[in-house]
C-alpha cells in the first residue's frame, strides 16, 4: 500500500508540465492519494485540462481576495469532501522588481508581491481548516534567496523570507491541531516562474555548477519530497525548511 492511499491532497499552482507543481502532484497521485487541482482563471485552466483531463477534480482559485479562496473551499468540500492537506505553490512579483536595485522596489510591487506569494498562504490556510481532517499536512514552495542574496531574486527573496516565517508561525499553530506546516526550499529549475528574473540562465548554470555531483534537482525530487511531507512519515517534521536542491545550499 503506498503511504497516501485514501488521502486527498490539494495541490495549487500547476501552470504546465514544468511546475515544480505538477512533479509534487505526480508524485502525491503517485503514492495513492486524489488530487485536487486549482486554476486561477479560465486561461490556466485549459492548460491545467491538458495535463490532467477534463475528469480530474479541479477548482478555479484566485488567492488575491478572501471570498475567492471561501468559495474555492466549499467547492471544494461539496466535490470532495473534507481534505487531507494541501500544497501551497503560488508566487508572484512584477518583473521589473526581478532585476535591478533592491532600493528600487516600488511600494505597489512589494505590496503585490507580498500579498500573492506570502499573504496567500495565510489566507489559504484560514479557510482550509474548516475542511482539513486531522493529521492533516501543508506543504508550501521557498528557495534559497529568502535567506542569501541572490542576482536578481530580489523582491521575490524578500516574500520568501517572510513566507518561511509564515510556515514558523503556522507550525506552532497548528501542531496542537494536529495539523504540520512544513516548506521546501527547492533547486533552482527552469519554470515558467524563474523565468521571470533577469538573466535567469545564469542562476541555473550558477545552481547546477554548486551541485555536488553537477547535476540540477528536478521537478520529480522535488515531488517525493513533497509527497513524503505530506504523509504520515513526516508525523515528526514540524515547521521546517527542507532543502531539495542537491546540496547547492551547502557552498
Amino acid at each position: 500500500m503506498s503511504f497516501l492511499t485514501g488521502k486527498k491532497i490539494l495541490v495549487t499552482g500547476v501552470a504546465n508540465k514544468r511546475s515544480i507543481a505538477w512533479g509534487c502532484a505526480k508524485a502525491i497521485a503517485d503514492q495513492g492519494a486524489e488530487v485536487i487541482y486549482t486554476y486561477q482563471n479560465d486561461r490556466m485552466k485549459k492548460g491545467l485540462v491538458k495535463l490532467v483531463g477534463e475528469d480530474a477534480p479541479m477548482v478555479e482559485l484566485d488567492v488575491s481576495k478572501d471570498e475567492n479562496i471561501e468559495k474555492a473551499m466549499a467547492a471544494i468540500k461539496e466535490l470532495v469532501g473534507n481534505i487531507d492537506g494541501f500544497l501551497h505553490s503560488i508566487a508572484f512579483a512584477n518583473k521589473e522588481e526581478l532585476s535591478g536595485d533592491v532600493s528600487e522596489i516600488t511600494r505597489d510591487g512589494f505590496s503585490l508581491a507580498q500579498d500573492v506569494s506570502a499573504y496567500s498562504l495565510l489566507a489559504l490556510t484560514k479557510y482550509a481548516l474548516p475542511i482539513l481532517n486531522p493529521g492533516s499536512s501543508i506543504v508550501t514552495m521557498t528557495y534559497m534567496g529568502s535567506e542569501r542574496s541572490i542576482p536578481n531574486y530580489n523582491m521575490m527573496g524578500i516574500a520568501k523570507a517572510a513566507l518561511e516565517a509564515e510556515v514558523r508561525y503556522l507550525a506552532t499553530e497548528l501542531s496542537p491541531k494536529g495539523v504540520r506546516v512544513n516548506a521546501i526550499s527547492a533547486g533552482a529549475l527552469k519554470t515558467l516562474a524563474v523565468t521571470g528574473v533577469k538573466d535567469y540562465q545564469s542562476l541555473l548554470n550558477l545552481s547546477e555548477e554548486r551541485t555536488p555531483d553537477k547535476v540540477s534537482v528536478t521537478i520529480d525530487e522535488v515531488g517525493q519530497t513533497c509527497a513524503f511531507l505530506l504523509s504520515p512519515l513526516a508525523s515528526g517534521i514540524v515547521g521546517d525548511i527542507i532543502y531539495v536542491d542537491k546540496g547547492v545550499h551547502l557552498s
